[in-house]
């Protein structure tokens, strides 16, 4: 019996690339990225300052260290900024992310929850794509009902700063990434 290729994760401090795309399957962001490993939460990713992010039509580098954390149900990515980033905690509200050819890929679903340093607090961000999207690609109202009540449910848990929105688990998982001594000429 073969291991199932979705299990299949590569050694700590391997280079991927982390693959979003839309509902209808266009492309969508790229992150240049590591892997940092897992732990009870699901699989972290780190992006040194510097490393490209980059979608059709804009590209920018990362402002700050940031680690990403995609738990096992696929259904968010949880990205942790170190200051001085703009966000402290931003999650992507998603759909199948899951490893594709040794890389994480996921669809984007547009929802995202926020938390600012900048004291605007945190919220749910993108409700008007949202709502433009999940008519004119059709989204199924099963998925719009489970995936509206994740981003309610994520902004309750980010705002209660309970694991792994606290400070310490991400920290954890930056600290790792600061160890391997990456920088934007390593991507």
């Amino acid at each position: 019996m073969t291991e199932d290729p979705r299990r299949v994760r590569p050694e700590p401090g391997t280079r991927v690339t982390f693959r979003w795309r839309k509902w209808d399957d266009g492309a969508h962001w790229m992150h240049e990225c590591v892997y940092l490993g897992s732990d009870e939460w699901g699989d972290w990713f780190g992006q040194p300052a510097g490393w490209n992010s980059q979608r059709p039509g804009r590209s920018f580098p990362a402002e700050a260290d940031n680690v990403t954390l995609v738990p096992p149900s696929g259904d968010y990515a949880a990205t942790f900024n170190a200051p001085p980033g703009t966000y402290r905690v931003y999650i992507d509200i998603a759909w199948d992310v899951q490893w594709r050819d040794g890389e994480p890929t996921g669809i984007d679903m547009d929802l995202d929850v926020v938390d600012a340093r900048d004291g605007r607090g945190i919220w749910i961000d993108d409700r008007d794509e949202w709502e433009e999207h999940r008519v004119a690609y059709g989204y199924p109202l099963d998925i719009v009902a489970e995936l509206e009540r994740l981003a309610v449910d994520l902004e309750k848990r980010v705002t209660e700063h309970g694991a792994p929105f606290d400070a310490d688990t991400p920290a954890q998982w930056l600290a790792r990434l600061r160890a391997l001594r990456l920088t934007a000429g390593d991507a």
